[in-house]
């Protein structure tokens, strides 16, 4: 079961107007899931996307990247789920080239303007021929409220479709933001998740649109971990559709791009705390804070030390205060001149160490108190600096394993 998360309802995933989505089922793997969406674009709509830093990227990815360095302009998304297109080769390409030509030609579009994305199973051939088959009922299945449907399309392990959104008033304006993603194991994205869509009715300039994209990815999706694995097919998507009527934002500084970016910023992250919610066998939502870093930048490397650890994330699991494992991953974070005898350690209100050893006035009924719950916060004080950085993960648990042993069976 995810840790505090249930599924939105349809009525809370407000429509983006510019922006209808279609779900069909194809038979991608299995008879009877919803496994092709597709998401159309009206002319004039802004696109930016971040992707996967893993060198041996799928084939849409590397497709997405070329189509959108193309700059014809966005006026569709397709999607397929149980199959990730990834380690398929130069048939890979030819595969997700051909889908993009498949729904360009219903559309009336150019095939550079469809970016695709998979997400499943690798080193296993893409069926095109079943995506494209299902063309005709995920287009006939297009509209502006179909959030929901696409958010059930898009899960694989999964077990609660993830979306949300927000409004803001911009220069006097209603601006609407509704986002999906999907994942919960092969979660550690350097860049985004596994597949996240967030779009705005919102109006900004054309160049705006990869900035923006990098700078949410960075406030969110850069900041989960479920298991230290960064996917073939990370994708990071945002989309304006400029129907809001505001004047069109030029600089994320500037009062109104503050005021998008922050709604924008508030769906993200949730989507991202809902993936390592909803990670594969997770029991614990965790906070790892860490600060006094002389940046963030170390900071974040101490955080994913501890959030990436096997033996604090078991200990987690088992509400074992066994503490001097978090400890053990500061000290192997990386910081070659870090200071063991200004490291605080704190497990929410709990102060478990001190100069470089135990507090005086911690008990591990404390910390075992803490480590019963289902949110926890870790927070680390380096002593070196003003920076701090957050990163949230999750517990490691029997189910884990088992989800991952079972997964292509």
């Amino acid at each position: 079961m995810p840790v505090n998360l249930s599924a939105p309802r349809a009525e809370q995933l407000l429509p983006i107007p510019g922006f209808r989505i279609g779900v069909a089922e194809a038979g991608v793997r299995k008879v009877g899931r919803k496994d092709l969406t597709v998401m159309l674009l009206e002319p004039g709509a802004v696109v930016g996307g971040v992707f996967t830093q893993n060198r041996f990227c799928a084939a849409p990815v590397q497709v997405c990247r070329e189509h959108l360095a193309a700059g014809h302009g966005v006026r569709a998304i397709v999607i397929n789920t149980g199959n990730a297109n990834a380690g398929t080769g130069e048939d890979g390409l030819i595969r997700a080239r051909q889908t993009c030509i498949a729904l360009a030609r219903r559309l009336e579009v150019s095939p550079e303007q469809v970016l695709p994305f998979s997400t499943g199973v690798i080193m296993e051939p893409l069926p095109v021929d079943r995506i494209q088959a299902g063309l005709p009922a995920a287009l006939a299945d297009a509209k502006e409220d179909n959030w929901l449907r696409a958010a059930e399309g898009i899960m694989t392990t999964d077990t609660v479709a993830k979306g949300a959104s927000r409004q803001a008033t911009i220069a006097g304006r209603s601006v609407t933001v509704t986002g999906i993603s999907k994942g919960a194991g092969m979660i550690r994205p350097n860049m985004a998740t596994m597949l996240g869509y967030l779009a705005t009715d919102a109006a900004i300039a054309p160049a705006l649109a990869q900035p923006l994209a990098h700078a949410l990815a960075e406030g969110s999706f850069n900041r989960v971990t479920v298991d230290g694995d960064t996917s073939t097919n990370d994708s990071f998507l945002v989309i304006a559709t400029g129907k809001a009527g505001n004047p069109p934002i030029t600089s994320l500084e500037s009062t109104e791009g503050r005021a998008l970016f922050d709604a924008m910023l508030a769906v993200a992250r949730q989507l991202a705390h809902a993936i390592v919610r909803d990670g594969e066998g997770a029991t614990k939502f965790i906070t790892v804070q860490v600060e006094g870093g002389r940046d963030a930048a170390e900071c974040r490397q101490v955080a994913y030390a501890i959030a990436h650890s096997p033996l604090v994330k078991t200990a987690f699991y088992a509400s074992d205060p066994n503490l001097g494992r978090i400890l053990a991953a500061v000290g192997y974070a990386g910081i070659g001149d870090l200071d063991q005898t200004r490291i605080e350690l704190h497990l929410d209100d709990v102060h478990v160490a001190t100069g470089g050893g135990r507090h005086p006035a911690y008990r591990e009924e404390d910390g075992q108190r803490v480590m019963k719950q289902s949110e926890i916060t870790v927070r680390v004080g380096l002593g070196r600096g003003a920076a701090t950085d957050t990163v949230w993960t999750c517990d490691f648990s029997h189910d884990y394993v088992s989800i991952n042993a079972d997964y292509r069976s």
